[in-house]
């Protein structure tokens, strides 16, 4: 009895010891990626709130302290800016030519990319050369014939003519973009519509087209914006002021004979303010277009 009470009492011999389990370290933010990205986006948001404060500034504020907050709130400076510099002609003018570009496009790349993966067309490898090597060449090799070919037919100095050489310019990679969508696609659908009947136009706008739609508009949008943007094919093929595009009515009231830079901080953020709600609106287009073509992975 004494000895299986001792048993039942002694003490327990101690073990080897276990390791102690590692802290898990979850999804903690990384402070140097926090802080890398803060600065990135701290260089690029400044000279755009520098931008702004200006243009809510006079003239002899900025000469004060062009870095600092406005003192007084001159709102008064974008009324100015908008009737000095033609805003609302050249806004519509921008307008209508980055619309049309972007419809064009869209049409030119959708057809083309379709065209080069369901129609079997010969020398698929020879076309996408093509199409990477007009993308990659500048568009100053082309400016002295184009000059010459567009006074021939008349379509110097017109808003067609700069939408005609801006389907040129933006349809390749538009249509690369589109392609490589269409080719993450099953063809099953598509055969089951042949099959029942249905030609290549019903395939393509009733079949195809809804399920790249995503990318279509991304490669429109993005051709809109290129176009909404550019200066130099504009300076260089639009003369008359009542055609001429945003950038060219803001690069002409910069140039004045005394030059106020608070409205023309005002004229470029107007200028940019139709870009801006653009693209805060359509971001997640963008991201979908992007993803379902293929780029971004």
């Amino acid at each position: 009895m004494t000895a299986h009470l001792a048993l039942r009492t002694a003490p327990a011999q101690p073990g080897p010891a276990q390791p102690t389990p590692a802290p898990r370290q979850g999804n903690r933010p990384q402070v140097v990626t926090w802080v890398i990205l803060g600065l990135l986006g701290l260089y690029a948001v400044a000279p755009l709130l520098v931008f702004a404060s200006n243009s809510l500034k006079s003239a002899r504020e900025i000469d004060a302290n062009p870095l600092g907050l406005p003192q007084s709130w001159n709102w008064a400076n974008f009324a100015v800016a908008w009737e000095q510099a033609g805003m609302g002609r050249a806004l519509l003018n921008s307008l209508v030519i980055a619309g049309a570009t972007a419809v064009g496009v869209a049409l030119i790349a959708t057809a083309a990319a379709y065209a080069m993966t369901r129609l079997g067309l010969p020398g698929e490898g020879g076309w996408i050369l093509w199409l990477l090597v007009s993308s990659s060449l500048p568009i100053q090799l082309f400016l002295v014939p184009l000059v010459s070919w567009w006074s021939l037919l008349g379509l110097y100095n017109q808003p067609i003519g700069l939408i005609i050489i801006y389907w040129a310019v933006y349809s390749p990679f538009a249509t690369l973009l589109v392609r490589s969508s269409l080719l993450g696609l099953t063809p099953a659908y598509e055969e089951a519509a042949r099959l029942d009947g249905a030609g290549e136009l019903r395939v393509l706008t009733r079949i195809v087209l809804p399920m790249i739609w995503p990318t279509v508009l991304t490669a429109a949008l993005v051709s809109g914006l290129q176009a909404y943007n550019e200066f130099m094919l504009a300076v260089t093929f639009i003369q008359e002021r009542d055609f001429q595009p945003v950038a060219l009515s803001l690069y002409s009231f910069q140039q004045g004979f005394t030059t106020d830079w608070s409205l023309v901080g005002a004229a470029g953020l107007i200028m940019a303010l139709p870009v801006v709600v653009l693209f805060l609106t359509m971001q997640r287009r963008f991201i979908d277009g992007y993803a379902s073509s293929g780029v971004s992975g």
